[in-house]
């Protein structure tokens, strides 16, 4: 890890990566890729169909991309810091799943915690 590593910590990398899924549809579809990946994990340890991690692995991927490129245009953390973005997805999946999400952003706003970005422009 370079010592210019902006989020050295995954608790220093969780409110950038939150700001980066503040659209509601995109943790969504988050939710739903993670949950579909959950399935095709399952099944290929319940079938002994090793192929099927790569389901896992596209429909993971195809949603929370979908939801970065085309709800919150933005370009997925991923491509960045990996290790820290699939943490982190799961971490999103809990506090999506109980409801909690907002309670969170909320919370790391009032701290100051949260980054801002400016409002897409529409594109034409």
């Amino acid at each position: 890890m370079s010592e210019h590593e902006p989020y050295p910590t995954l608790r220093a990398f969780w409110p950038y990566y939150l700001s980066e899924h503040l659209h509601p549809v995109n943790r969504a579809l988050h939710a739903v890729g993670s949950l579909l990946g959950l399935t095709w994990l399952g099944l290929a340890i319940a079938w002994r169909q090793p192929a099927l991690i790569l389901a896992a692995l596209v429909s993971g991927y195809a949603f929370a991309w979908i939801g970065h490129f085309v709800v919150e245009r933005n370009r997925p953390a991923t491509f960045r810091y990996p290790l820290k973005s699939f943490l982190c997805d799961w971490l999103l999946l809990v506090y999506t799943l109980t409801g909690q999400v907002g309670r969170e952003i909320a919370r790391l706003d009032a701290e100051g915690r949260l980054p801002r970005k400016p409002a897409p422009q529409p594109v034409g």
